[in-house]
């Protein structure tokens, strides 16, 4: 069986029928990173939830938040062409926003740990919605309470980040330095960072 989560409460409406129980479920986001070696006997949760904002901003920051099934490099660009750095080292990772706090992704001195402020997930059980802080998902590299004690427990539906005004590029990886040096650019922007990494990615595939 095969279910498109559009919105949460088509997820909820899901768990309350009386099938829920007696059926394996499967979270699907992207797909980037999966291989299927054979038929699964359960519901495929596909999260396609969508949605982009800026919800809040300070003087120190700007808060922005994305439904779990945007695609992850189509957010970062929008992010940048809003003027909210940030997230720019992170581009061209393959997947969705919502699979991003599982495997906490992270490329080029920057891991998404560090932009993150919280996110939503409907309890597969309970059909509840809950918050998550970071200390909550117990981040590590490239992991997550998500890959855990909580894995296969909750569907992401929403994740909140925290972009800062006083941003600084992150320039520590010895491939950006070089793009640095052949564009003889003392101080880059976050969209002059963003195209760099974009066209390492691209020159490694």
């Amino acid at each position: 069986w095969f279910a498109t989560i559009e919105t949460t409460a088509r997820l909820v409406a899901l768990i309350a029928t009386p099938e829920w129980r007696y059926l394996q479920h499967f979270v699907l986001g992207g797909g980037s990173n999966l291989i299927l070696t054979g038929n699964f006997e359960g519901l495929v949760l596909h999260v396609r939830i969508p949605g982009r904002e800026l919800v809040g901003e300070d003087a120190d920051a700007w808060t922005v938040r994305a439904g779990a099934g945007e695609n992850w490099h189509a957010f970062v660009r929008w992010t940048l062409e809003s003027g909210w750095p940030g997230l720019e080292n992170l581009s061209l990772i393959p997947g969705t926003v919502g699979a991003a706090p599982i495997q906490n992704i992270g490329a080029y001195g920057l891991e998404m740990a560090e932009r993150f402020l919280r996110l939503e997930a409907v309890d597969l059980e309970t059909g509840e919605t809950v918050l998550f802080d970071r200390a909550a998902c117990h981040f590590g590299y490239r992991d997550s309470a998500f890959k855990r004690e909580a894995a296969g427990r909750y569907l992401i539906s929403s994740v909140t980040f925290r972009l800062p005004k006083r941003w600084r590029p992150r320039l520590d990886y010895l491939d950006l330095q070089r793009k640095q040096a052949e564009e003889g650019v003392a101080q880059p922007s976050a969209r002059q960072v963003f195209d760099w990494v974009c066209a390492i990615r691209r020159a490694k595939l």
